[in-house]
């Protein structure tokens, strides 16, 4: 059984626009993000500021807003109020994010970014604001960025929007190259914008979460599978591989074929994946009680996007949808409810080691309630701990937290920028295909 290449952790790009199309549609569940209402977007007073180097910044949303902080020291840099239950996805162009509000997908500068200048680049920084560009939505979901392209799925309508990651910020009117697409029925769903312009979607309705097409760059179906029970949650890998989460395993989507993996159980739940450009091989979760109020799953999947293969690998502890992440090596990292990192080869399909960081933990029964969460960003990791309002650095590799502070907020979803454009492949996991209530899945998974 292949296992995979090792595989730098990157922030999901993406590629090519292509005309308007008509596509099939997807189903709010428990796991459908809440609209909020923002404030009035904030206005730079400040001149930019330009660094010797790129700014990494940090988002993490709290119960009335985001706060912005700087990466390598964890000083808040920005408090900006949002009204209601705010979730947040990394927009695609290394500097911007996308807020879900009750206007739609309100855009975010964490305020960072490079300018190529030959055969260098200059860095600045200015004050963290919203923008004011809002892509319009009924139900703000998944946001899924992949090879210079960003997909934003309106589980209210089923509309689609596909916009060039680096232009996202100009909002659905300005932004070059958008690509519009209506699904016949809402649900809550998810999109993928592939290099040559095919379109992964899925289909279903309110009620019900079955089918998986692949459209070409014309918007015709070019292969279709209704055998993807409860559809969620999405990865890219290596080779434009997609791989789509169902109640008895995944649908692979590659090289203009769809292709179902079986679970080992009858109901073998996989709706939250993180995958990288760099391997073969996407890290998913793994449930398999479907009486379960609420399953509290001590073992992962491992999907092999090459041979098709899932090998599922028992952890100490359990997890949560927040809980998985990509490292810079490729390492699959699991944050446990025992509050250590594992860290996963997924070559052998083993725990190679665990990096305890914070104290025990238990998942909350409501999905929205804050649990800690992890994310990879320029070579550290992250992980906030609602119960002390913390967030702290760590350096997997030596098992040390290199940083720590603590807000004034309960810390809840994460997302960070690099301040530089993503190269082509690099991959951000599109918090857009985890979620907990079936995203990342949300369970909200």
């Amino acid at each position: 059984m292949t296992r995979t290449n090792r595989t730098p952790w990157a922030r999901l790009a993406l590629g090519i626009a292509v005309p308007l199309a008509l596509l099939g549609a997807c189903a709010s569940d428990p796991g459908t993000p809440a609209a909020t209402t923002s404030t009035t977007p904030a206005t730079v007073t400040e001149p930019a500021t330009e660094q010797a180097a790129a700014k990494p910044r940090i988002a993490v949303t709290y119960d009335g807003g985001v706060q912005v902080l700087d990466a390598s020291t964890l000083e808040v840099l920005a408090d900006i109020p949002v009204d209601g239950y705010v979730r947040l996805n990394a927009a695609g162009d290394g500097r911007h994010a996308l807020v879900s509000t009750s206007r739609g997908f309100e855009v975010l500068d964490l305020g960072t970014w490079s300018e190529a200048h030959g055969d260098h680049a200059h860095h600045f920084t200015s004050a963290p604001h919203l923008t004011g560009a809002v892509y319009p939505a009924q139900k703000p979901g998944h946001v899924v960025v992949h090879d210079g392209r960003t997909a934003l799925f309106d589980d209210g309508t089923g509309a689609i929007v596909v916009v060039d990651s680096s232009d996202v910020a100009a909002g659905p009117d300005g932004a070059e190259g958008a690509r519009r697409l209506a699904t016949p029925t809402a649900h809550h769903g998810v999109a993928v914008e592939l290099g040559d312009g095919s379109l992964v979607v899925s289909d279903g309705t309110a009620e019900e979460r079955t089918s998986v097409r692949l459209l070409d760059a014309a918007g015709a179906e070019a292969a279709r599978t209704d055998a993807c029970p409860g559809v969620h949650g999405e990865a890219v890998a290596q080779g434009d591989a997609v791989l789509i989460g169902c109640e008895d395993g995944a649908v692979l989507v590659r090289d203009g074929e769809i292709a179902k993996i079986d679970s080992p159980d009858a109901y073998g739940r996989i709706g939250n994946q993180a995958g990288s450009h760099a391997s073969t091989v996407v890290l998913g979760d793994y449930k398999s009680d479907p009486d379960a109020e609420l399953e509290r799953p001590t073992r992962v999947s491992l999907i092999d996007t090459q041979d098709a293969t899932l090998t599922l690998v028992d952890l100490p502890a359990s997890y949560t949808f927040r809980s998985l992440e990509r490292a810079d090596d490729g390492a699959a990292l699991v944050l446990g409810t025992d509050g250590a990192i594992h860290v996963i080869d997924p070559e052998k399909a083993q725990v190679t080691t665990s990096v305890a960081v914070i104290d025990a933990w238990e998942e909350p029964l409501e999905w929205q309630q804050p649990r800690p969460a992890i994310r990879a960003l320029d070579g550290s990791v992250y992980v906030t701990d609602p119960a002390t309002r913390r967030i702290l650095a760590v350096d997997v590799e030596t098992g040390k937290v290199w940083r720590e502070a603590t807000l004034d907020v309960v810390p809840d979803e994460i997302v960070g920028v690099t301040g530089e454009a993503p190269e082509a492949h690099d991959e951000d996991h599109a918090d857009g295909g985890r979620d907990d209530a079936g995203h990342e899945g949300h369970d909200h998974d």
